[in-house]
Order: structure tokens, then sequence, then C-alpha cells
């Protein structure tokens, strides 16, 4: 698998733009899942009857604090950390990165059963030895048990082949950042490493479709262009009817009439990768502001964090970092390293030939990504 356009020179005010919606995707992306934490298993009666008509309007307690992300934040982390070290591990002639994404996955499944990071294993890097990320956040059975061992699932022979769940598209949304990738290449990536959890086409197929979406969002295209751009390359993929409808059904929710949690309901609860997809992507279509939006992706019965989540992603690629509001950034759970993350990964996509090479590089950079 070879990128392209990855080593091209970037301007300053690009790079600037591209930092802006990279930080923008992945705490957009939190904040919707902090957001819905707190009601993820409620109904919407529930939760109105809880916290009035309108449902949630800001954080609500969730594993013993206001801002609290989960397991749909936590691998989304670790995916950006097996992208940053598949690049790096790139000088060394080994050029293979689902099988980086992949130990990174390996990495996050540690954070479920340890009770804390191994200071010994420096081959880790720095983010498996954030403490707060050993926590577990209701993560998804088929996560679990696809990551329990160390054979990596392929599209050929995936792990849980009956599984759909939506913890495949709820933590995508880094592929999309790979600017400087092919269309193709991005959708391909996510489908691969989507496969080791979850078997089932659609599973793959919606990680696909997302990173597609954010790929195209993150090259400045609008959310509807992106959304009919991965409707065509998924139209060559068997078993992308599931994907295809759901995506065709958040097109079709937005002509219907005002944003409603009825309407949003009308789409699926997003326990499945098509639903979750589905859902985010038409509260976004129809966001009048980030607010309003990840408000209406978190208020329904259903999985309303990764709903959350995707949303996020989707309106922070858009807008960037700037648009997101201030009072929810400031609360949320793991910011600095969530920055310290975007920041790496910017760095990384638009300068890497500066911080490694095959004759030198950064000793700071490669103990924080090393090649191992």
């Amino acid at each position: 698998m070879a990128a392209s356009g990855s080593d091209a020179i970037w301007g300053r005010a690009e790079q600037q733009d591209f930092r802006s919606r990279v930080r923008g995707c992945l705490l957009g992306g939190a904040i919707g899942d902090a957001l819905g934490a707190g009601i993820e298993f409620d109904s919407l009666d529930t939760i109105r009857r809880t916290h009035g008509a309108s449902g949630v309007t800001d954080y609500v307690a969730a594993y013993g604090r206001r801002g609290a992300i989960t397991d749909d934040t936590q691998m989304t982390l670790f995916t950006m950390d097996g992208l940053i070290r598949a690049h790096v591990r790139r000088d060394t002639g080994a050029w293979h990165p689902p099988t980086d994404v992949h130990a990174a996955y390996r990495r996050w499944a540690a954070t479920q059963r340890d009770w804390g990071p191994d200071e010994r294993k420096k081959e880790d890097g720095w983010l498996a030895r954030e403490e707060w990320l050993y926590a577990r956040r209701a993560p998804g059975n088929a996560c679990l048990s696809g990551l329990a061992d160390d054979r990596m699932g392929t599209v050929e022979t995936p792990k849980n082949p009956q599984s759909k769940g939506c913890g495949t598209v709820m933590r995508s949304a880094p592929f999309g950042l790979l600017v400087g990738w092919e269309p193709q290449l991005v959708f391909q990536l996510a489908v691969e490493c989507a496969a080791q959890t979850h078997g089932h086409p659609t599973g793959y197929l919606a990680a696909g479709a997302f990173a597609a979406i954010v790929h195209a969002l993150a090259r400045g295209d609008s959310l509807d262009h992106a959304v009919q751009k991965a409707l065509a390359q998924l139209a060559a993929r068997p078993g992308h009817e599931e994907t295809s409808d759901a995506l065709k059904r958040a097109l079709g929710a937005v002509r219907q009439g005002m944003p409603t949690a009825e309407r949003v309901a009308a789409l699926g609860e997003g326990w499945t990768a098509e639903e979750a997809l589905s859902i985010g992507v038409y509260c976004a279509l129809v966001a009048e502001d980030v607010r309003h939006g990840l408000l209406l992706a978190v208020n329904h019965g259903g999985d309303s964090d990764s709903t959350g989540s995707v949303c996020g992603n989707l309106l922070g690629a858009i807008h960037g970092e700037t648009a997101l509001p201030p009072g929810w950034v400031a609360e949320l759970e793991g910011r600095a390293t969530i920055l310290e993350l975007a920041d790496d990964f910017a760095m990384e996509m638009t300068q890497g030939p500066a911080l490694h090479a095959p004759g030198a590089a950064s000793p700071a950079w490669l103990l924080r990504y090393p090649r191992a």
C-alpha cells in the first residue's frame, strides 16, 4: 500500500489549516462522545424525563465526572498513534500500515485489562504511557474479542465475521486525515483495519465510507459532496447495500423538514455501523452550528456517544477547532493528550521528512513513536 503525495511541500497557511482540521476532528469527536456518554443506554423518554424536554444540553456525569470520554475516543487516539508509527517505520523499509494500526489497537486492548502502563515497555511509545487511558468505558465486545490474541484479522479472514457493530466507525476518522493519500487508499486502509475486529461487510465498509467522507472534508469538500464521493466508492464493493442505503436515508432525511429527535430515531439507534454513520452524517448535514449538531446527535434512544462522536469528527474536520464550544473544550477529559496527539499527527503528515529519514532522525520523535 503506497501513499500518494504524502511528501509534498506544504505552505505555512496550508499547514495551519490542516492542523486546525485535525484538532477539530479529534476534539469534536471527543466532545460528542462525552456529551453522549452519560445517556448512552437511556431511551429518549428517559432522557427527556431526566434532563427536560430538550434532553441534555451540556455534559452530564459519566464515569465519575463531567466531560468523560469513552472507548470511542480511546480507540480513535490509538488509530492515530498507529498511523504515525506506520509513517515513522517506513524509513526502515517496513510499510504495512494495517500491521502498525493493529499493534496500536493491541496497546489499546492492554488499557482495558491492565492496571496501568508498563514503564519497562519503551517500544509502546508515549500514548500507551498515559495513565488516564487505563479505564474501561463500556468497550464493545467485538473490539475486545477481536484483539484478544495477536492474530490480525483481514478482509479475507476477518475477526468476528458476523459483527457489524459501530465499533468500526467510531474509531476510523484518523484514516480520513491522511490528506496526501488517494481516496481509494484511505477507504481501503480503513476497511482493512476495521476487519481486525468486525468481519461483516457492513461493519468494515461503513468504516471505509466514514474515512472517505472525512478525507474529502479535510481536503475542503462540502459534506454533501463528500457523501456522494463515498457512495461512488461503496458502489463498487460487494456487500455495500446496507451502508449505501443508510447514507442515502441520511441525505433523504435532510429534505423531510426541520431536524428533530424523532427524525434521528427514524434512521436507527446507532448500535450498528451503518446506523451510527447515518445518524452522524445526518446531524452534521443539518447542524446550524457545532453545538446544535452535537446535541441533535446524542439526544436519542440509542448509542448516543458513538453517534455524537461521528458527528463531532465530521463537524470538527469541516470547521476546525476554533468552531468548537469553548466551555465544552475546557471541561473535556484528556484534552491535553488529544491536542498533543493531533499536533504530532499534523507535524508528521506535513514535516515528516524533517523529523525522521533513513540517514538522520530526531531522537525525541523516535522516543515518542518507536520503530520497534
